[in-house]
């Protein structure tokens, strides 16, 4: 049987971890809450601009912007992979490195060169113990709350690279938010943008854009597609970087709420184990003390 003392520290031990569990379980849940408040207000934006890039490119348009053209050219790729800088939250670094494993591996046979970036501290860890890769660029300033400029700076080197050949594919790894209930891992291929190609898929024919007639391009259609082209991709890089932020806090407050549950559980049997030693401690000693009274008696 074990110590009782040993027990009672061990389970006072098991509530202060209980308490730092359900402490970041709240945390977790009042950043997803933020989180997800910017996440659906972007949601919105990067999906009307989207549809309208589309509705442009459907027209029947002379001019043709270069980030929307499909590159022959295999030189150089770059694989964008965003992870969390902390831990504690279950395995949504993992999800998000292993989905991207296979696609490194596809940009590695495609491409002569492949540059791998990656913003989070978690992540880089895991490529250097599992890929034994060090990645070409790392980035640790996101966290819950990334900033739109701090997501632009990264995209307008991307579109600048592309632009001018230097890259000719971008991916990105990250945790996609579909519910509440669900997040998966997704690798999109965001430059060259060609799905934004070709007209839009809902909708019916009447909403759909005729040949050109739809619209009247003031200046002119090249100045509004260079204007717009480019915004669209650092919006969905954007919604990319909000998205991961949204997952993060899930995962985390996920958990959180499961480690608490396991310490409650652990707590209830290691006060069994304690109230048992406690009673078999008890009940030697008065074995004990009869056992000594029947001595006397007998002598």
């Amino acid at each position: 049987m074990a110590n009782p003392r040993t027990l009672d520290k061990r389970r006072k031990s098991v509530r202060n971890i209980k308490k730092i569990t359900r402490t970041m379980e709240l945390i977790a849940t009042a950043r997803f809450k933020q989180a997800m408040d910017r996440a659906s207000a972007a949601t919105a934006f990067t999906q009307r601009i989207t549809q309208l890039v589309k509705d442009l490119t459907a027209t029947e348009l002379e001019f043709q912007h270069p980030l929307l053209e499909k590159r022959e050219s295999k030189k150089k790729a770059v694989l964008l992979v965003l992870t969390s800088n902390r831990g504690l939250c279950g395995g949504y670094n993992g999800n998000i490195c292993r989905a991207s494993f296979p696609r490194l591996k596809e940009l590695q046979e495609e491409y002569g060169e492949v540059e791998l970036w990656i913003s989070g501290k978690k992540g880089i860890s895991i490529f250097r113990i599992q890929r034994k890769l060090s990645p070409n660029k790392a980035f640790f300033n996101f966290e819950d709350k990334p900033r739109y400029e701090e997501v632009e700076t990264i995209a307008v080197d991307l579109l600048d690279a592309f632009q001018s050949k230097e890259i000719d594919r971008l991916d990105v790894a990250y945790m996609k938010f579909v519910s509440t209930s669900r997040q998966e891992p997704a690798v999109e291929t965001l430059l060259p943008l060609s799905g934004l190609e070709g007209a839009a898929e809902g909708g019916s024919q009447e909403e759909k854009p005729s040949t050109g007639s739809m619209y009247e391009f003031i200046p002119s259609a090249e100045s509004i597609l260079e204007e717009i082209v480019p915004t669209s991709f650092k919006v969905k890089l954007f919604k990319c970087f909000l998205d991961a932020a949204v997952c993060e806090q899930i995962a985390r407050r996920v958990a959180m709420k499961a480690a608490t549950e396991n310490a409650n559980d652990l707590i209830k049997f290691l006060s069994r184990e304690y109230n048992r030693a406690r009673q078999s401690r008890i009940t030697n000693e008065i074995m004990e003390i009869i056992g000594g009274v029947e001595a006397l008696a007998s002598s």
